[in-house]
């Protein structure tokens, strides 16, 4: 009677958790599961050739072992958003005896112009790693939509970012670039309705068995890696499905999004964290990282590991949530 008792009480508690755990990730709309469907060459092109550049050209960008190129990488930015018509905006801050900064620039909103969307990528990679997916690919997107709203006319005003310092031995600290530009945007009592940070979008799969998760969350998505990921805490539920039902009316992509608690493994760890401390809505953009790309923080973190054609798609997808983020009905 003792094992029956409890084995009752066991299963109860898996069923709660089960139920729970659905709970976070019921997202709005239809995963696209259509034939693949050919991306925006233009695109296509764009991407391939900013991440070739960061990741091949460059390569490893941090001020740990590479400080000129970190620079290097600053100064490219700002000569990309500044050819798209954007004044770029430096936010620097010291770190030991070196100054490095977050690079902003913004597409002042009309009707409601002191509310603020945010979109944001750090430009640094981790020691070692040339950094193609980790986070050239993020850069390259957050270049894309610069350059499409820049011939936009949104209602809130959009901000896009380029982090430094998100990589380790930074991450989690006063000295992380999001950490500093959250902080500023708290103290100046900004009204930031929305951030996305782009990170680690490019690396898809359609072999089984290629996707990971913590348990339980491993019950309830798909073993194969080939799907773009939405992540936000339990605060910014309301944020994520307005994004992923956005993205789901447009991407021809997979997709898949969890709201969560904070405290979960892994589900900061991206320039949204800093924001959502400073009390803000914020959601990840994400391929999972080391959850699917085996070349996670490795030397083979290279653009040719990379699917450029589902970028693409996230890409695309991704203009159809700026768009309804930045102009509320």
């Amino acid at each position: 009677m003792r094992r029956l008792v409890i084995f009752g009480v066991l299963l109860v508690c898996m069923v709660s958790l089960g139920s729970c755990v659905a709970g976070m990730v019921s997202m709005p709309g239809t995963s696209y599961a259509g034939a693949p469907v050919a991306p925006d060459e233009a695109v296509v092109v764009s991407l391939t050739n900013d991440v070739t550049h960061l990741a091949a050209d460059i390569g490893e960008r941090n001020i740990v072992n590479t400080p000129a190129a970190l620079e290097q990488t600053a100064s490219w930015i700002t000569q990309r958003l500044t050819a798209l018509g954007y004044e770029v905006k430096e936010q620097p801050y010291p770190v030991g005896e070196r100054t490095v900064k977050n690079l902003v620039v913004e597409k002042k909103g009309t009707a409601l112009a002191s509310e603020l969307v945010v979109v944001g990528a750090h430009y640094d990679t981790a020691p070692g790693n040339p950094g193609a997916d980790d986070n050239g690919s993020g850069v390259a997107s957050a270049l894309s939509l610069a350059e499409y709203f820049a011939k936009r006319e949104p209602q809130r005003t959009l901000r896009f970012i380029f982090f430094t310092n998100e990589e380790p031995p930074f991450f989690r600290k006063a000295t992380m670039g999001s950490e500093v530009a959250a902080k500023k945007s708290r103290e100046a009592n900004e009204d930031i309705k929305a951030m996305l940070s782009l990170e680690t979008m490019g690396y898809f799969t359609d072999a089984e068995a290629t996707q990971h998760y913590p348990f339980p969350f491993s019950l309830f998505y798909p073993s194969k890696g080939n799907f773009i990921a939405f992540v936000a805490d339990t605060e910014s539920r309301e944020l994520i499905h307005a994004a992923i039902t956005a993205f789901r009316a447009e991407a021809k992509v997979a997709s898949e999004g969890a709201s969560v608690p904070a405290s979960i493994q892994g589900v900061d760890w991206s320039d949204h964290g800093p924001y959502w401390r400073q009390g803000y809505r914020a959601i990840m953009v994400t391929d999972t990282a080391p959850n699917r790309n085996p070349n996670y923080h490795e030397q083979s973190d290279l653009p040719g590991t990379l699917d450029f054609t589902r970028l693409a798609h996230v890409t695309v997808g991704l203009r159809a949530v700026i768009e309804t983020l930045a102009n509320p009905k």
